[in-house]
């Protein structure tokens, strides 16, 4: 059973297009994994399909409900918690949730007893009464994600919620996700982290420029690149470059560099260690000594190169910055 049902949204903001014609259909109780870069069109969904945003075009029911016509019922069952905690720092841990329990038209005692839950089920209780201001980062995106499930939705959207996050609040928050997910809550998570919609999405959408450019799972995503992946190091990061040059066209689909880490990696398409060997003997012709070189599976971060031509974090925009409206033919 579809519980998200999504056909053709469109939004512009001025001559920007966000969205352009976005089709999606989340099965109740599983994570539905929304991937791409900043500007991908991400955030703009999940605002329109919480009722923040009306659509310039298409349908959208969430639980049922119409987004634009139904929006105030919709609102009764749904829960979000977005990139930036939206607490009040001045307020207490346990004076934050309850707050928001009466927003929900809950009785002063129901409210009290929801927070309480929440607290402890966030490893609060002990911060219940200090001032949010006093938090650290992972403990205000637990607090903002308890805030989410004071309501009990039946629908819960996560717009990147461990953005900013250290690695072991990033954990942590995972697996309360999947908590969540045990208990048969749905959810809509945003991410550009490739290795949290590899962990914790059933099925993932990949967009990009306001469009969504495939589906499925990780695996059916990653089989989609063609099999293994060259992963080539070089013991010099300084002839990464000059590496890059000498082997990027040996796969089919060219490859990419990790400005980050040095790594070249190219997607092979048929005999991949044909393609290795080539690989060395083209950078011992060119003097380059590697570090590494191996044959692994995919990773979405290939899935997402394959797909692009650009990696997530490298979205391209047009020269002047914007992506105009798409003229009709």
């Amino acid at each position: 059973m579809s519980v998200i049902e999504v056909e053709g949204l469109r939004k512009s903001f001025g001559e920007v297009v966000a969205l352009d014609g976005v089709d999606l259909e989340v099965a109740e109780g599983t994570v539905f994994g929304l991937l791409g870069p900043n500007g991908a069109g991400k955030t703009t969904t999940v605002r329109i399909l919480t009722t923040l945003l009306h659509p310039d075009a298409g349908l959208a029911r969430v639980a049922g409900y119409d987004v634009v016509r139904e929006a105030e019922a919709l609102r009764h069952v749904i829960g979000l918690a977005g990139q930036a905690a939206a607490i009040d720092p001045n307020l207490t841990g346990r004076e934050n949730l309850e707050m928001v329990g009466r927003l929900y038209h809950l009785s002063p005692t129901e409210a009290r007893r929801r927070a309480g839950e929440v607290l402890e089920r966030f490893d609060l209780a002990e911060a219940a009464d200090r001032p949010a201001r006093t938090y650290s980062g992972g403990m205000r995106r637990r607090l903002d994600l308890g805030a989410s499930l004071v309501g009990r939705p039946r629908v819960l959207f996560l717009d990147e919620p461990t953005t900013g996050l250290d690695p072991r609040s990033r954990l942590e928050l995972w697996d309360v996700i999947r908590e969540l997910v045990r208990e048969g809550t749905t959810l809509l998570l945003t991410t550009q982290y490739l290795e949290e919609a590899d962990r914790l999405a059933d099925v993932i959408a990949v967009v990009d420029r306001g469009r969504v450019i495939a589906r499925g799972t990780a695996d059916e995503l990653k089989a989609r690149v063609g099999g293994e992946v060259l992963a080539v190091r070089v013991s010099d990061r300084s002839r990464v470059p000059e590496a890059a040059g000498a082997i990027l066209g040996l796969g089919p689909g060219g490859g990419k560099v990790d400005n980050n880490t040095g790594e070249i990696t190219i997607p092979v398409g048929g005999d991949g260690t044909r393609l290795l060997v080539e690989a060395v003997r083209r950078l011992d012709a060119e003097g380059i000594e590697l570090a590494d070189i191996s044959l692994r599976r995919p990773t979405l971060d290939d899935v997402f190169l394959a797909l692009t031509g650009h990696a997530a974090e490298e979205a391209p925009t047009p020269p002047n910055g914007t992506r105009r409206r798409r003229r009709s033919p």
